[in-house]
């Protein structure tokens, strides 16, 4: 876990991020965080989005500033991603909180869930957030692991369509 490292999108790794996807796709699955889900047939474009979101810049009126982060091991392949929202509008009070985050299917179960988490967390203190609100589905017992094993505190527990989503709080 010592060689994995945090670093925003680059175009450098087109071929790392498609392989990533493709993971994710062959497992059958939803992608998380919704960000690896949008349009990436122009990679350059897609990173620019990523990158221009930290600044405020390209947002919709519904979104805040974020910035997304990809989880490196020492060959450069992505494991893991995260999408930290700057602040919280009254969607994200209700499902999304400051941190999404997302492990692909043949990286889970190594802690790179809980290396990503308490990364971004560390971004999150830079821009000032003493008090991150993560959210995630009951059912998935894994990160709900992670996000205690980051110094997560249950709050409360919601449900949601078809689904019931758990809020946690961490101090950073």
């Amino acid at each position: 876990m010592e060689s994995l490292k945090l670093i925003s999108p680059t175009i450098e790794l087109e071929s790392q991020f498609r392989t990533m996807l493709q993971d994710w796709h062959s497992a059958n699955e939803a992608l998380s965080p919704w960000s690896i889900g949008l349009d990436t047939s122009d990679f350059e474009k897609y990173v620019n989005i990523l990158l221009n979101a930290s600044k405020g810049i390209g947002l919709t009126d519904t979104q805040v500033s974020h910035s997304s982060f990809w989880l490196v091991d020492e060959n450069q392949n992505i494991l893991a991603t995260s999408n930290l929202r700057h602040t919280l509008n009254e969607k994200l009070w209700v499902s999304g909180g400051h941190i999404g985050y997302g492990v692909a299917p043949s990286a889970r179960r190594k802690g790179c869930a809980t290396k990503i988490l308490e990364l971004t967390l560390l971004e999150a203190k830079k821009l000032g957030i003493e008090k991150a609100l993560i959210t995630c589905n009951k059912s998935n017992i894994g990160s709900a692991k992670s996000i205690l094993k980051n110094r997560g505190e249950f709050w409360k527990e919601a449900p949601m369509e078809n689904r019931t989503t758990q809020y946690y709080w961490i101090s950073i």
